[in-house]
């Protein structure tokens, strides 16, 4: 390398050589975000060895999803913030499946000590989470009244601490209860967007036959996040442009969601190793036109 710069100065003046170095420097640098779930079991026998997989993979920050016993990972919130930044990853959000009013505040000071920005709630939290084994619905017990008081009150936890809380959809949040009121928009109409957004799980929307553009109009600026995830033929996850969601026309529409970061997630990779799979995204992601 240390040649051809020698070469390179020989033949074009000194300031455009550094320019053509630092434009080609920009073309490498990493962006987008990748969802930890993804590579979950990985995670689980060397977090460490992951984390720079996921780096080298070319992803900029990351989504946590393995809060236990006051550690992400196995390691002290200062050490993975610590481990992240040595592998050029930042942290961006965590989902905190296990909160509860009771231990809100623990949590809270363990995300905020590991550097995330946002606080997810991935599933509706204490309790109110059912999942049907049998057809492997998902869905949710208790009122939305009380559902979107228990955000609200962390919602007000995590502005008071500096971070941002967020619920994450699944499909059914889109589609009416027995009610006939759906749920997701009962919370967006029933919180404050100074304490509650929203993280939109692209898959889950699309699977439950509703369009992401038309909630971004409806409710500008309440979907902070995303979930690129995409969805093959038969409906089941698939790598990121690997499937038919319409990628394009969605992030046309970011600056009307209000999203300010994304991040590739894929629950299942079938045939194909995780670690295999968020290469294919990443690629994916550049051809779609995510930055």
């Amino acid at each position: 390398m240390k040649k051809i710069l020698i070469a390179l100065n020989k033949l074009v003046p000194f300031g455009l050589l550094v320019l053509l170095v630092t434009l080609h420097s920009c073309g490498d640098q990493n962006f987008g975000g990748l969802a930890l779930y993804t590579v979950r079991d990985d995670m689980g026998e060397d977090a460490k060895a992951t984390l720079q997989k996921v780096a080298d993979a070319g992803y900029a920050y990351v989504e946590a999803a393995g809060y236990n016993e006051g550690k992400f990972y196995g390691m002290a919130p200062e050490d993975f913030k610590a481990y992240l930044e040595s592998v050029g990853l930042k942290p961006v959000s965590t989902h905190q499946g296990s909160v509860t009013l009771e231990n809100a505040d623990e949590q809270i000071a363990a995300v905020k000590a590991a550097g995330f920005e946002y606080f997810t709630i991935p599933v509706p939290p204490m309790g109110m989470f059912t999942f049907n084994p049998e057809d492997r619905t998902m869905g949710m017990q208790g009122s939305l009244e009380d559902f979107a008081s228990i955000l609200t009150t962390l919602g007000k936890k995590c502005d008071a601490a500096g971070l941002k809380l967020l619920y994450h959809n699944h499909d059914f949040e889109f589609k009416d209860n027995e009610d006939g009121v759906k749920p997701i928009e009962y919370l967006l109409e029933n919180t404050d967007s100074k304490y509650v957004n929203f993280q939109m799980d692209l898959f889950w929307v699309t699977k439950a036959g509703a369009d992401p553009v038309a909630y971004f109009e409806k409710y500008p600026g309440r979907f902070k996040l995303w979930h690129v995830k995409d969805m093959d033929d038969e409906g089941k996850f698939a790598p990121v442009g690997e499937g038919n969601i319409d990628f394009k026309r969605i992030l046309a529409e970011k600056e009307t969601s209000g999203m300010q970061k994304y991040f590739v997630e894929q629950d299942m990779t079938w045939d194909k190793k995780p670690l295999d799979v968020i290469g294919i995204s990443h690629e994916g992601l550049k051809e779609i036109g995510f930055d």
